[in-house]
């Protein structure tokens, strides 16, 4: 899959902070989905969802972790995979937020910290998309600061860049293109978490 160029990735990370504003009308949200390509299907969404919760049964299921899933993107990730993992674990979640002009260089804002105990624990994280990283890694250094002794993060989907990334993901469900991705819990100007599928933005 290939990259964008960099005027490319700038009106992705403006269309992101306009959208962090801005909710689009029905009419709008309509127009934008009719217009966008599929990149993942249902099928492939729900296939890829089972391959992820083997992955993580096959690595943490003796480790009792703690589950976090990261608001508000992974909630359909998280509620389409947590009934596929057969074994004991703690689940609480939490809300990391990143502003300014770009994601570049944005400042990490905790909304809400997970109200378990992580001190001790094996902690497993769930989001919706690996973009940048910066926002994983930030997560991952308040987590084992807090005294989480082992460290895991699962992404339904994985964009591709083309840049290095200061974290990766121990388990990955989908490589999106370097554009604007929507559905399965990501949305686009406030709309379409709902989408079972996944979609990208049409390139203007």
């Amino acid at each position: 899959m290939g990259c964008c160029a960099p005027d490319s990735r700038h009106r992705a990370n403006a269309l992101r902070d306009r959208q962090r504003r801005l909710n689009a009308t029905p009419e709008q949200a309509w127009r934008i989905l009719e217009t966008a390509d599929e990149v993942c299907s249902a099928q492939c969404v729900t296939t890829e969802v089972a391959r992820i919760a083997t992955e993580i049964t096959q690595k943490l299921s003796s480790l009792n972790p703690l589950v976090l899933s990261v608001m508000r993107g992974s909630v359909i990730f998280s509620g389409h995979l947590l009934p596929q993992l057969h074994f004991p674990l703690n689940f609480d979640y939490l809300d990391v937020t990143r502003y300014g002009a770009e994601t570049v260089g944005g400042t990490i804002t905790w909304k809400v910290s997970p109200g378990t105990a992580v001190s001790g624990r094996v902690v497993l994280v769930l989001d919706d998309i690996l973009d940048e990283g910066r926002t994983l890694a930030a997560v991952r250094e308040k987590l084992m600061e807090a005294g989480a002794t082992q460290f895991y993060a699962a992404v339904f989907a994985e964009k591709a860049t083309g840049r290095a990334k200061p974290i990766n993901a121990d388990f990955v469900g989908i490589v999106v293109p370097n554009r604007y991705v929507f559905g399965f819990g990501m949305d686009v100007y406030g709309a379409w978490r709902n989408l079972p599928a996944v979609y990208a933005l049409k390139e203007q």
